[in-house]
């Protein structure tokens, strides 16, 4: 009996530590992922805040009726499972109507690509490659209503 408890008091003394050592470094492991995934995260905040110029620039360049007057970007900037920093806004305080989203690459401070909420994208359209087909115009303008149809021509610098 005394041996049985001897072997038990061992095995007890053992067998604590060992599972405090095991307790602290998974927690160890985790805290320093979850300092890394912040670390990565201000990282990919640093590299979106250094390349909102040039995606003011794209913007600007696509802009052919001149109807951006503010571009304004959401505070929240996201890594994607490739590794592209997203970075998404919108134009002339309508977040709604005037959003776009550009996908940037890290290693080679370029922009990846950049999409655009249907309104917005129709803003940049150049209907001048259309002369030739002016119906396809006027499909688009039939489609708005009165109000977003004039709406729509001042935006683009043209008068019903």
């Amino acid at each position: 009996m005394r041996n049985t408890m001897k072997f038990s008091i061992i095995i007890v003394a053992v067998i604590i530590p060992v599972t405090v050592f095991i307790v602290e470094y998974i927690n160890k492991s985790l805290s320093d992922e979850l300092v890394k995934e912040k670390s990565d995260q201000e990282k990919a905040e640093e590299f979106a805040e250094k390349m909102k110029p040039k995606i003011e620039e794209r913007l600007h360049k696509k802009d052919i009726h001149h109807f951006i007057e503010k571009i304004t970007f959401k505070k929240k900037v996201v890594i994607s499972p490739m590794g592209y920093v997203t970075v998404d806004g919108y134009i002339n305080d309508d977040a709604d109507k005037f959003y776009f989203s550009a996908s940037l690459i890290h290693k080679s401070n370029e922009i990846g690509s950049m999409s655009y909420s249907p309104e917005l994208s129709y803003r940049f359209k150049d209907w001048d490659k259309y002369k030739d087909e002016p119906e396809i115009k006027e499909n688009y303008l039939n489609s708005l209503s009165k109000k977003e149809r004039k709406q729509y021509l001042k935006d683009i610098g043209e008068k019903e």
